[in-house]
């Protein structure tokens, strides 16, 4: 059991992020087989375009660094907040010194693939980092970027709900609403059937917490130069995959309100803006905000600004309709 010493200063810190990088090694090594296997339609679509990067570029280079339980901290930066993108993380990557991309390729790189000519040609030249830069950039643009908008709404749209229930509920509900194993126990957070056994007092940079839509389970970040890290699997990714007996059959009430207002109607268990709405159903901002105008006008929904965004939710009669779909 994994256990986290939690101080009223730390819990006062904690915070959410995003981490472009943090999924793109996540997705990388579900593809190479190292990880939980992506759904089968997303390897079908993905594995062509990895087995062509893995033989043009040098990508095997970055895969070699990888293992089930990590990678190094250079492959996939500390993100700074919510507003983190690929761009971010990229420059970091491509900026990390020599001497310390040696210092974890020794610590990382030990597997056979490691071993391989090719491999071993990029970790010992002296631009390594930005080689597997060029390689992992290459591979976010040709099996990343074309979703992200999508994947990226469903971490937000999470970050937005977990929020809200720190606000009603406190911090230690939240906690104990990421993950099953996970428990608030004597004002600290314990991680049942966790790889790392042990106790980490939380620094005063607090906990940070990231949702991911290719984290396995539960994942952490022990060890400078990150926070201490959760990664944790966000609301939406079983709806997102397809899998059994997570996404709704609203046949009545697509009869009813249509199937794109249907869409919207499951979609809003957490209040969430035009925007996040687009991207995470794929569907233009402009047919979004029409339909919710419908919507909001039939008393199935209300809006109410939070800082610069308009969140809608759905009022009881909207509950009701969406709860009669079960």
């Amino acid at each position: 059991m994994l256990r986290f010493e939690v101080s009223v200063e730390a819990l006062l810190r904690s915070r959410f992020a995003l981490s472009p990088a943090m999924d793109l090694c996540f997705l990388l090594r579900s593809l190479a087989g190292q990880d939980r296997p992506l759904p089968r339609a997303w390897a079908t679509r993905l594995l062509p375009a990895f087995e062509r990067l893995r033989r043009e570029t040098e990508l095997n280079a970055a895969l070699a660094l990888q293992t089930p339980q990590g990678g190094p901290n250079f492959v996939a930066p500390p993100p700074r907040g919510l507003s983190q993108t690929w761009a971010d993380d990229l420059a970091m990557i491509r900026a990390t010194p020599l001497e310390a991309a040696r210092h974890e390729f020794a610590t990382t790189a030990t597997g056979p693939s490691a071993r391989d000519p090719r491999v071993r040609a990029v970790l010992d030249s002296t631009d390594a980092a930005s080689r597997i830069a060029e390689a992992m950039d290459q591979a976010w643009h040709e099996l990343l970027a074309a979703d992200w908008p999508q994947l990226r709404a469903i971490c937000e749209r999470d970050a937005v709900h977990r929020v809200g229930v720190i606000g009603e509920h406190g911090w230690a509900t939240t906690i104990e609403s990421l993950h099953p194993s996970i428990a608030w126990q004597a004002g600290g957070i314990e991680i049942g059937h966790f790889p790392h056994v042990g106790t980490v007092r939380l620094a005063g940079d607090g906990l940070l917490l990231i949702p991911s839509v290719f984290v396995g389970n539960i994942a952490a970040h022990l060890e400078d130069p990150w926070p201490r890290t959760l990664i944790y699997r966000a609301r939406g990714t079983a709806a997102l995959w397809g899998e059994q007996g997570t996404v709704p059959q609203p046949d009545a009430l697509t009869a009813l309100v249509g199937r794109s207002r249907a869409r919207l109607l499951l979609a809003l268990d957490a209040p969430a803006s035009t925007s996040h709405l687009a991207r995470s159903l794929a569907m233009t901002p402009g047919a979004v905000g029409d339909h919710l105008a419908i919507l909001r006008g039939a008393g199935l929904l209300v809006r109410a600004r939070s800082g610069r965004s308009v969140l809608y939710r759905r009022t009881p009669l909207g509950e009701a309709l969406v709860g009669g779909t079960g």
